[in-house]
C-alpha cells in the first residue's frame, strides 16, 4: 500500500472531494488515502487560517503525525492545496514520494491576471458582499459552484451537499480572506521540488487560466495532461479522468513503490 494525502483548496473541506476518493481507490487500489482539512476549513473551521502557505503545510504534517501516519506520502492537491503540496515537496522532499497538482497557479511563474481571471472579479466581489452570512449560504455556494464547475446545471445534489457543509462547518469571511492572502503571498521555489510531479489542468477552467499549469510544467519539466471540458474543480467535473491519469502516471514511472 502507498499512503496518499488529498488536499483541497480555498474555503473547501474534505467532504468537497465527494465521490472522488472512492473512485480513486477503484482505479488505484494500492492507495491508502487520508483526507486533510486546512486550518479554518471543515473539521478545523474554528481555527484561524494561517497567513502563510508554509504554516498550512506544517499543520498538515502535524495532523498526520498525530494520527500516527508516517511519511513518505503521495500528495494529490487542488488549487491552494497544490501550493501546500509544492511547499511540502520543496521543504521536506524525503517525506514526499510524488505530487499530483490540479489546476494550481504559482507566483512568479504566472502573472496575477492568469492566476485569477479578471472576469471573475465581480463575482468574487459579490461573494465578499455576501459576507459568508448564514442566510446567504445558498447564494454563496451556488456562486462558488458556478465558478468552479462547468456542469453546475447537473449538480443539484452537489449544491445541496455544499450548502450543508458550510452550515455544518462555516468558513468565516476573515478565514477566507486569510487563505486568499496566503495564496497571493506564496512564491514558488526557483527550481522544481525533487519528488516526481504530475500536473493536471482543466482546459475550460473559468477561474484560473490553464496556461498557469502549462507554464509550470514547462518550467519544471513535469508531466502534464489537460482535460478539455472540465471546470476548476477537476475531480468534480472529470474525476474518472483524473484517477486514470494518476494510474497511468504511476504505471509509467520508475518511482512507483508497489
Amino acid at each position: 500500500m502507498s499512503k496518499w494525502v488529498f488536499l483541497r483548496g480555498l474555503m473547501r473541506e474534505t467532504r468537497h472531494w465527494g465521490k472522488f476518493p472512492e473512485l480513486f481507490r477503484s482505479m488505484v487500489p494500492e492507495a491508502d488515502i487520508t483526507l486533510l482539512d486546512l486550518p479554518g476549513n471543515g473539521s478545523l473551521h474554528a481555527l484561524k487560517s494561517p497567513m502563510r502557505v508554509e504554516q498550512m503545510t506544517d499543520s498538515c504534517r502535524r495532523q498526520l503525525l498525530s494520527q500516527h501516519i508516517a511519511p513518505p506520502y503521495y500528495l494529490l492537491a487542488l488549487s491552494l492545496g497544490g501550493m501546500v503540496a509544492t511547499d511540502w515537496a520543496a521543504r521536506y522532499p524525503d517525506e514526499v514520494d510524488g505530487c499530483v497538482l490540479l489546476n494550481t497557479s504559482l507566483r512568479p511563474v504566472s502573472p496575477f491576471y492568469r492566476r485569477l481571471r479578471p472576469r471573475n472579479y465581480p463575482a468574487l466581489l459579490a461573494l465578499g458582499l455576501l459576507g459568508l452570512h448564514k442566510r446567504n449560504v445558498g447564494r454563496q455556494e451556488s456562486l462558488l459552484l458556478r465558478l468552479t464547475s462547468n456542469q453546475c446545471a447537473q449538480q443539484a445534489e452537489v449544491l445541496a451537499d455544499w450548502i450543508s457543509y458550510q452550515r455544518d462547518h462555516p468558513v468565516t469571511y476573515r478565514n477566507a480572506l486569510r487563505q486568499l492572502c496566503a495564496a497571493i503571498r506564496y512564491r514558488a521555489p526557483a527550481h522544481a521540488p525533487p519528488p516526481p510531479l504530475l500536473i493536471l489542468a482543466s482546459g475550460a477552467d473559468r477561474l484560473i487560466d490553464p496556461r498557469c499549469s502549462q507554464q509550470l510544467a514547462h518550467r519544471w519539466q513535469a508531466s502534464l495532461a489537460t482535460q478539455a471540458s472540465a471546470g476548476h474543480d477537476l475531480p468534480l467535473d472529470a474525476g474518472h479522468w483524473v484517477a486514470e491519469q494518476v494510474r497511468d502516471w504511476l504505471a509509467s514511472s520508475s518511482h512507483a513503490s508497489w
